[in-house]
């Protein structure tokens, strides 16, 4: 099934499930939120959020950016009118589509043709069995990266599809990566591409753990050349 939907080009990925908020300044986007917000009662206010391949984000004049062809809806929650016409808005990712044809013409802001991509419906023993080893993988990730050893003890999702979506989310990845795991429709292909990738980020992070350096010598000026 094909949809238009309005799309907000953004330097970062975002994932079914996960909060996205945003300081709306650009007056596009404010046209865009003010859009949302008069649509009737009833109806979605979600609006497409795709990472930026190449370009930037803010350009005069609204700029040229290439997307990337996966992105996620963010649905609109919470809305706080600025003194100065902009917004502060806190979204929720949707659900993920594709992307087709970009219109730049016929709104302030870019519109585009996306056809929805399937998500996964039912028990998957497979995905069950990977979603176990993640969590465990992910915790020794999360212990490396956070000092406070408390700070791991929060619940993690069950759930396999929402436990992949909050991992890539949440793990320090680049935005390629985690657009390739937005991409991936399987949930249990998303979690064993997660389990390589945990995997190599874990091993850097003990390989760069395991040789420190002195503070002193961090102090310390280079020595003199003779």
């Amino acid at each position: 099934m094909t949809a238009r939907l309005p799309v907000f080009p953004l330097a970062t990925v975002l994932f079914p499930g996960l909060v996205l908020p945003l300081h709306i300044f650009e007056e596009r986007y404010r046209a865009l939120v003010r859009h949302l917000m008069a649509l009737p009662d009833g109806t979605p206010r979600e609006f497409g959020v795709v990472a930026i391949r190449a370009g930037w984000e803010v350009a005069p004049g609204g700029g040229e950016v290439t997307l990337h062809e996966v992105g996620c809806t963010a649905e609109l929650r919470q809305v706080t009118e600025l003194a100065d016409g902009g917004f502060d808005i806190v979204t929720v990712g949707r659900r993920r589509f594709r992307i087709g044809d970009v219109d730049r013409d016929s709104a302030p802001y870019l519109t585009a043709a996306v056809d929805w991509l399937p998500e996964p419906a039912g028990p998957d023993e497979a995905a069950d069995l990977l979603a176990a080893r993640v969590i465990s993988v992910f915790r020794q990730y999360l212990g490396l990266i956070r000092p406070d050893p408390e700070e791991i003890s929060e619940q993690l999702p069950e759930d396999p599809t929402v436990l992949s979506h909050l991992v890539a989310a949440t793990a320090a990845l680049t935005v390629d990566d985690r657009q390739r795991l937005l991409a991936v429709d399987d949930t249990a292909a998303r979690l064993r591409a997660e389990l390589r990738l945990l995997n190599r980020e874990t091993a850097l992070l003990r390989q760069v753990r395991a040789v420190p350096v002195p503070l002193a010598e961090l102090a310390s000026p280079p020595p003199a050349p003779n």
